[in-house]
């Protein structure tokens, strides 16, 4: 298989207002850190949003594709009724964006606590939203993927949850997107988790974490990059896109030359190859 690396702009969201550009800024500094290609949340589209044909025109004038399109909800995809039918108004609009660009994923965020109640039964309407998304991309000739993070509330963190969520996920409907450096913070043997959920997986989210589970450069901290690489390659569903994600302190104080120390990272592991 052809691999094929991308960057996900959470890079920058995650500065919150000290980032003051918009999509075209992150456009330009994926482009010139030699990345083929682009995951985007819906909180950095900005005025690219419901604008599929002019998102295009600005990744074919960058040479860059679109690898998918994450979307997250204030409802953390737990809460039923009014809510959870909101969330699939959205579900369906990023869907109808996506189905512009094909190979590309509608990437969901993780099941997370908002409101009182039992874990159980949030990770009932998690499911049932992650499957009626499913289905609304299904009908559209969109893949839809759930991945989970291991940041405060979410209901996704170590393997039982994972096992959970999937034993009540359709396979046929709902992919999964892997994130090494939750995996490392939640699971003692990652790889035992990517072999065990190996089918599900669409694309690989790859960001890296040390012992303690802070946050590090690729290459830095705990993840085996070739050994998940590997793995990931073989799985059945698999599109090709390795993700670069980064989310540690060197991103913090400069994310555009954190995204390019990554690429040079993955170059050396001999996944990245020149654009054509």
């Amino acid at each position: 298989m052809t691999l094929k690396v991308g960057c996900q702009t959470y890079t920058w969201e995650m500065l919150g207002p000290r980032f003051t550009g918009g999509p075209d800024d992150l456009l330009d500094a994926i482009a010139a850190g030699g990345y083929a290609g682009i995951e985007i949340t819906d909180t950095m589209i900005g005025a690219y949003a419901g604008r599929p044909a002019a998102f295009a025109r600005a990744l074919d004038d960058r040479g860059l594709a679109l690898v998918a399109f994450a979307m997250a909800s204030p409802t953390g995809f737990t809460v039923p009724g009014a809510a959870a039918e909101a969330d699939l108004e959205a579900v369906r609009r990023s869907v109808d964006f996506v189905a512009r660009f094909p190979g590309a994923i509608v990437a969901m965020g993780s099941a997370t606590v908002v409101d009182d109640g039992p874990r159980a039964g949030k990770l009932d309407v998690a499911a049932d939203i992650y499957n009626c998304a499913g289905e609304i991309g299904r009908r559209a000739g969109v893949e839809v993927a759930v991945h989970p993070s291991s940041h405060h509330h979410t209901l996704l963190f170590d393997r039982p949850d994972y096992d959970a969520l999937f034993a009540r996920l359709d396979p046929d409907l709902v992919g999964w997107v892997p994130d090494t450096g939750h995996l490392l913070r939640g699971h003692p043997d990652i790889l035992d988790t990517l072999r065990t959920h190996r089918a599900r997986i669409r694309s690989l989210h790859l960001k890296d974490a040390d012992a303690t589970g802070a946050w590090a450069m690729l290459g830095e901290g705990a993840c085996d990059v070739p050994a998940v690489v590997e793995l990931v390659a073989t799985a059945p569903r698999f599109n090709g896109w390795l993700v670069l994600e980064e989310e540690s302190d060197t991103a913090a104080a400069d994310p555009a030359a954190a995204v390019r120390r990554n690429y040079a990272t993955i170059q050396r592991y001999g996944y990245a190859h020149d654009r054509q």
